[in-house]
């Protein structure tokens, strides 16, 4: 495990890059299949990671608990070198019931973490609806709960969700995201 932070190349404003990513019910999911939502929470994450796995709770209940907005998970980890990560697997966590985000997607090429800049899980991206497109909001912690251990004070993720559904901007400042390192294929 390499403790990593945050660094993406996207800034507030920028368009969501595309992507086509199979799920783990089969379905293949693009950008327009969120098109009707008004906020895209994108979460570069993985099964393996005792940080990734900190925040399973807390994005499920932001699944359940917002109709307009989406939660997908993407797992862009290395599946032969961590086969907790493989689709079998994430399929399982599914079917368990221990990740019941709206989507889980696998990107295998590890093209679509590169496009967002992702370089740790979990590593988020709040998107609202701009007619349509999906442009980048809040890029930052889900919460100050910066260890595995320990115990969340504050929500950011809800703040910047919630802020988004009542029309106004985002005014949190981008800390960065820790976790695990993405296990890169070229590494």
């Amino acid at each position: 495990m390499v403790l990593t932070e945050s660094e993406s190349e996207l800034d507030a404003g920028d368009p969501a890059p595309e992507f086509e990513l199979e799920g783990v019910d089969g379905e293949t999911y693009s950008l327009e299949s969120f098109a009707d939502d008004e906020a895209l929470l994108l979460v570069f994450t993985c099964n393996h990671c005792p940080y990734a796995q900190a925040k399973f709770d807390l994005l499920n209940e932001l699944a359940d608990e917002y109709d307009d907005v989406s939660v997908v998970g993407i797992n862009p980890n290395d599946a032969a070198e961590y086969p907790d990560d493989s689709v079998e697997q994430m399929r399982e966590y599914v079917d368990e019931g221990t990740i019941e985000y709206d989507a889980y997607l696998r990107d295998e090429s590890q093209d679509v973490a590169r496009a967002y800049g992702a370089v740790c899980t979990p590593d988020p991206f709040l998107f609202a609806r701009d007619d349509d497109e999906f442009e980048l909001v809040y890029h930052g912690r889900l919460d100050d709960a910066l260890n595995p251990d320990d115990e969340p004070s504050r929500y950011h993720i809800r703040e910047a969700i919630d802020a988004v559904l009542a029309g106004a901007s985002v005014d949190l400042e981008w800390q960065p995201s820790r976790g695990c390192s993405i296990k890169w294929t070229d590494d």
